[in-house]
């Protein structure tokens, strides 16, 4: 089954480098299991990962994401079995 992930972040608060580290360890930890992962640009201090549309994390509720955090979430709806090695600690 073919998974999108969608990372939205702010170009107000410059928050680019953030959403592309998070997306290199996306991809890096689902090559096979994504078949898209999309920077969207927005504003107003958004920082929302999704993955198929469906929010998964919003900083407005969360706070800012560890990365492990994120790949736990994106793991649980698109590779349940997946072991994440030592994020699973």
């Amino acid at each position: 089954m073919a998974h999108r992930v969608q990372i939205e972040y702010c170009t107000q608060c410059r928050w680019l480098p953030r959403a592309s580290w998070l997306a290199q360890e996306l991809l890096t930890t689902f090559e096979q299991e994504l078949t898209e992962l999309a920077l969207k640009p927005g504003t107003g201090g958004v920082f929302v990962v999704r993955v198929d549309d469906e929010v998964v994390w919003d900083r407005r509720e969360q706070g800012f994401p560890e990365p492990t955090a994120v790949k736990r979430l994106v793991r649980d709806r698109v590779a349940p079995e997946k072991s994440l090695g030592h994020s699973e600690r």
